[in-house]
């Protein structure tokens, strides 16, 4: 009988896609982001940044933009742990360099370390369809095609069932959804999509394409409706810690959306930023926020807060 594979994975939005498809006792090592399920606690970390992820955004953002000068991944391999760990299949991603550690990286460690062979599975979604590609590309390489089409249908399904709603709601709000906070940056990929299937109308960024950065005069000029700050990586306390950076910013207060209450902050972390299975609930979230009292997902208070 052949034995199940060691599976690695550097990509949070991965290793839920693999337990999804039922693969999680598989696992044998994970990225320093990894953190759901919950039962992935205990596995081995086989990355590490190689910048300081506790400092402010600004210097955050500083330290990218140097990494980035000196053709440096944010993150790298632990390639003893790697060896050690002797994985059959890493999936890994090649659609952001700050979101996990590189494949180049990943194909380097693989050949010099394992001395066997390993497949490499690359996931980079930019939109909703490509989630559903990366679904299906994990599912083919751990043998699960069936698995991953029927975790596809009841997403497409569940994501169909809100819109059939939401295409009815008349006047749709207008939204910024802030994906870094300083500097500021537009939420773009997969994010301007589900703001559209929760019935609103998103106002920077575009669908496919990566985020772009956001003029804080630009903002307060078009003036949204609602404004949803999810910061890439952070999760609702740590956003507040520093959301002054943009709330403190001169005209801030005159802004429609801050004077009616709908500025709101919602886990980057978890949901908005992570294009896996949970970009379901993302939706709701979006959903929530939008249309409040006709949608109640239960969301409020664990995947987004009002400011």
């Amino acid at each position: 009988m052949t034995r199940p594979p060691r599976i690695v994975s550097l990509l949070p939005s991965a290793t839920e896609i693999v337990a999804e498809l039922g693969h999680a006792g598989n696992l044998v090592g994970r990225s320093h982001e990894c953190d759901f399920p919950a039962a992935i606690g205990d596995l081995p970390i086989v990355s590490r940044p190689r910048i300081d992820i506790t400092v402010p955004s600004a210097e955050i953002d500083r330290q990218v933009k140097q990494a980035a000068r000196n053709a440096l991944s944010v993150f790298e391999v632990d390639e003893e742990m790697l060896a050690e760990l002797q994985p059959d299949i890493i999936v890994t991603q090649d659609l952001c360099r700050v979101c996990a550690v590189s494949l180049g990286e990943v194909e380097q460690a693989a050949c010099e370390l394992t001395g066997r062979p390993v497949r490499l599975v690359s996931c980079s979604p930019a939109s909703l369809a490509g989630i559903w590609t990366d679904i299906r590309r994990v599912a083919r390489a751990l043998g699960a095609v069936r698995q991953g089409k029927a975790l596809i249908d009841r997403l497409t399904l569940a994501i169909e069932g809100i819109e059939s709603q939401t295409r009815l709601i008349e006047p749709k709000p207008t939204v910024a959804c802030i994906e870094w906070l300083d500097p500021p940056m537009a939420a773009g990929n997969w994010v301007p999509e589900l703001i559209a299937r929760a019935g609103g109308v998103s106002l920077f960024g575009e669908a496919g394409k990566h985020s772009p950065w956001l003029e804080l005069e630009a903002l307060l000029r078009i003036d949204p409706d609602v404004v949803v700050i999810a910061p890439c990586g952070f999760e609702i306390p740590r956003t507040l810690s520093e959301i002054s950076a943009l709330t403190g910013q001169p005209g801030w207060a005159d802004m429609r959306a801050a004077r009616d209450g709908r500025v709101y902050v919602a886990d980057g972390h978890h949901f908005f930023n992570r294009p896996g299975p949970r970009i379901l609930e993302t939706l709701e979230i979006l959903a929530e926020i939008l249309h409040p009292g006709r949608f109640a997902f239960t969301h409020e208070g664990t995947g987004w807060v009002r400011l």
